[in-house]
């Protein structure tokens, strides 16, 4: 899928942090210093944003998941509404400690959730005092805020994609530790070393941001339609293999 140019300079993605807070590493990704702020070059920005789409579509055509982490106030409505319309899980509240390196204690937190939404149905819920049930209810309130849209991921996901990488520190050095690939959008004042698929971008402006992650759910969108794509046909080729015997049966019958 290209990348326009044009497009990312309206949005505003060519804007970097002033140029006595930039990160040294940066150097090859800025194109000027204007007005005390460097300016990235969207070249290299449409390209790199290429070849992260491209390696995203082939980790969702594996059937993995991809965690999308943002919890910057110009970030987080715009990340959970592109993550979810395609499915993925997402954390924009405060990162849970523990969220990849002790996973299976956050999957008996979820199920907790799980746990209380069974007791409302079977009734259970009503033998409780009021204190009690203020007390379930502000607890399932507390985890559906927080992990609530990451109930569907089962399984440690097969990437993390990033926006603003100082700021989500805790997450980025778990995926490192487990060896998860990180994506993410650097702007000046990062160190992209950390990060596997770096997409050099202004980080803070809510365009920047919407224009980057449009480019980047479309691409996982090529991947999952890939992946349904190639099931149809697996299941197309046993139902043919099923039917073939019938078929073999029913022209003998005719032979004779």
């Amino acid at each position: 899928m290209a990348v326009e140019v044009k497009e990312l300079l309206e949005a505003g993605v060519h804007f970097g942090h002033l140029t006595r807070k930039w990160d040294p590493n940066m150097a090859p990704y800025v194109y000027m210093e204007r007005n005390g702020i460097h300016i990235i070059n969207l070249y290299k920005t449409a390209a790199k944003m290429e070849e992260a789409g491209d390696a995203l579509a082939k980790i969702a055509a594996s059937g993995r998941k991809i965690l999308f982490v943002a919890t910057k106030k110009q970030a987080k409505d715009i990340v959970a509404e592109k993550a979810g319309s395609i499915n993925m899980p997402f954390i924009t509240e405060r990162w849970p400690g523990g969220m990849l390196t002790n996973f299976v204690t956050i999957r008996k937190a979820i199920k907790k959730m799980a746990t209380i939404d069974r007791m409302k149905k079977d009734g259970t819920f009503l033998t409780l005092s009021k204190k009690e049930r203020l007390q379930v209810d502000r607890l399932r309130a507390k985890l559906e805020k927080n992990l609530g849209s990451i109930v569907d991921m089962t399984r440690l996901p097969g990437a993390l994609f990033v926006v603003d990488i100082k700021r989500e520190h805790i997450a980025i050095k778990e995926a490192q530790k487990l060896n998860i690939p990180i994506f993410a959008m650097v702007d000046t004042n990062s160190d992209p070393r950390q990060v596997d698929y770096v997409i050099p971008a202004n980080d803070d402006a809510s365009k920047s941001i919407d224009k980057i992650l449009t480019h980047v759910t479309n691409a996982v969108t090529v991947g999952l339609n890939e992946r349904k794509a190639e099931k149809a046909e697996k299941d197309a080729a046993k139902a043919d293999k099923k039917a073939a015997p019938k078929k073999a049966v029913a022209a003998k019958d005719e032979e004779e």
